[in-house]
């Protein structure tokens, strides 16, 4: 199994290209099953989800070419054969779930094992099947899998739901373009991902408005053509290189990175000391060299500090200057690195969901476990400065949303490396 070594050794300085938002195109790649018409994504990041993904996909019969040097996806789910989606493929990726709004709508039919992904909580599906009851579908949990019936069709209704949940509103928003009537989504979520699926949808000729707030409605057509869309830069990666200068120095360009897209985000890093500015090619963060201050957050839905750029905070935050408080309230169990942190001599003490962090003037290196996708960049995060050798194992996570990180920190002046498993 990989691992990546890590070696503090300064400052950091040059240009890191935004890839493609992972969330983002694992839901536009779902949106392809509601035509029988091609669907083309540009801008596409090469992880190993989006592997995944497919294998979901070409199992219920839609073909797919990765074209461009995998920059590039064509989708073509002109005949569907079949309407399940079978456990061992859907427990590797929880955004695998949400082929079950696309499929019901197009045949009237799906079956979906319940959803796997990182454990980081238990993100019940209950709000997701509670929105498809309101447009009609009926449901029934057999053995593990969500069997969805729509026979008639689905109907517009309104959908309130008691959280904005992305996934939910996505489920939701895909399935409405196909129902019958208007359908209107209140508490939805307002992440660019959903807006960016939203805007897919539009191009494929779906009626959607007010996706990016609080209400979406949605008025149903007979069917969806196929288009051709660009996936967003993906924020959390951006998110991500924002912090790695903080940690180690320097400067860095974000090629692609936009402000619009980490609002409360980059508020919290200026409050932490960043120099922040948008440039032609994206944004430029700059370690001005006066030490990290401590900052509180909590994780809030969009357009609040997002849960997944929570452990890359806490990382920078372990070298601030004082004591910083996060609190979590998205998702819980997810300070699953914070032990490794303290492996590294960091001090964090965890109560329930609020880590509170002290500063410490220098941490070292060590053998560390990544426990899902962010807490391991939190820890190749945290190696940008520790003194020695940090090395971070079980690195699949980490390939399943950054690409080529190694690379891309290796272009900046990071000493870091990938090596190979037996």
């Amino acid at each position: 199994m990989d691992s990546i070594l890590v070696r503090g050794n300064g400052a950091l300085n040059g240009q890191i290209p935004i890839a493609g938002a992972k969330n983002t195109v694992l839901k536009l790649m779902c949106a392809a099953l509601l035509t029988d018409e091609p669907l083309t994504l540009t801008n596409v990041p090469r992880l190993a989800d989006i592997k995944t993904l497919s294998d979901v996909l070409e199992s219920l019969g839609c073909e797919i070419a990765q074209l461009a040097n995998g920059r590039v996806l064509a989708l073509n789910a002109t005949t569907l054969t079949s309407n399940k989606a079978d456990y061992d493929l859907v427990r590797k990726l929880r955004a695998s779930f949400n082929v079950l709004g696309p499929m019901l709508a197009r045949s009237g039919e799906a079956i979906v094992s319940m959803p796997g992904g990182c454990a980081i909580g238990a993100r019940a599906v209950d709000m997701h099947l509670d929105a498809l009851e309101r447009l009609g579908a009926s449901i029934e949990l057999k053995g593990g899998y969500v069997h969805a019936t729509a026979p008639n069709g689905l109907k517009g209704a309104e959908i309130p739901l008691r959280f904005a949940s992305v996934g939910a509103t996505e489920n939701a928003m895909t399935a409405a373009t196909l129902a019958k009537g208007t359908t209107v989504i209140k508490n939805a979520a307002r992440e660019p991902d959903t807006k960016a699926l939203a805007d897919c949808l539009i191009a494929m000729g779906a009626q959607i408005k007010g996706a990016g707030t609080d209400t979406i409605t949605i008025q149903g057509v007979d069917a969806l053509h196929g288009a051709t869309q660009a996936v967003i830069p993906d924020r959390i990666e951006m998110g991500t290189f924002m912090i790695a200068p903080m940690i180690a120095g320097g400067s860095v360009e974000l090629i692609g990175g936009r402000m619009d897209l980490i609002p409360s985000f980059a508020e919290k890093m200026q409050e932490a000391g960043a120099v922040i500015e948008e440039t032609k090619l994206g944004l430029k963060v700059t370690n001005p060299g006066n030490g990290i201050k401590p900052v509180n957050v909590t994780t809030e839905p969009f357009p609040g500090f997002p849960t997944d750029l929570q452990a890359q905070f806490m990382a920078m935050m372990c070298f601030a200057d004082g004591v910083s408080v996060l609190e979590e309230t998205i998702f819980e169990n997810r300070f699953m690195h914070a032990p490794e942190l303290l492996r590294m001599g960091a001090h964090v003490e965890v109560h329930g969901g609020t880590a509170t962090v002290t500063g410490v003037e220098k941490m070292t290196g060590a053998q560390v476990m990544a426990t899902d996708l962010r807490a391991s960049v939190s820890l190749i995060l945290a190696g940008l400065r520790a003194e020695g050798e940090t090395q971070v194992n079980r690195v699949y996570h980490l390939d399943r949303g950054y690409e080529r990180i190694e690379q891309k920190l290796s272009a900046v002046g990071a000493n870091i490396e990938r090596v190979q498993g037996s």
